[in-house]
């Protein structure tokens, strides 16, 4: 996928969090769950432009790898927010879907920098 595509996608979700993250109830569970779901669900986009600007395929690499957990984090959160029943799970399920394929696309492509790294270093990175 193209890098400037993907970081549209990631803006697309993550203004998507933010959203979600206003609809939450005004309890003390719901500000605490938004707070943390808006921290985990915008950062992935910050962290993936970080990445393209990294300085060799390592720091590439490993911001990539913060964009994965991140992208994890948020799938937690999408997961208690539906079995806490603060949203209606059919609400969210198209952005637990995009959720789920933005962390394959990612960790598809921490997969392919490992194998080029290996390729070109003649080592195995992990």
């Amino acid at each position: 996928m193209d890098a400037q595509v993907l970081k549209e996608r990631l803006m697309d979700f993550a203004l998507r969090i933010i959203r979600l993250a206003d609809s939450l109830p005004a309890t003390a569970s719901g500000k605490a769950i938004a707070r943390q779901i808006v921290r985990s669900g915008t950062s992935p986009g910050a962290n993936y432009r970080a990445a393209c600007l990294g300085k060799s395929e390592k720091d590439f690499l490993n911001k990539l790898k913060m964009v994965e957990e991140e992208l994890d984090e948020t799938a937690y959160w999408l997961e208690m927010i539906t079995r806490s029943g603060m949203v209606d799970k059919r609400l969210l399920a198209d952005l637990q879907a995009e959720n789920n394929e933005l962390l394959k696309i990612i960790v598809r492509s921490i997969i392919t920098t490992k194998k080029r790294m290996n390729n070109s270093q003649g080592e195995n990175v992990e």
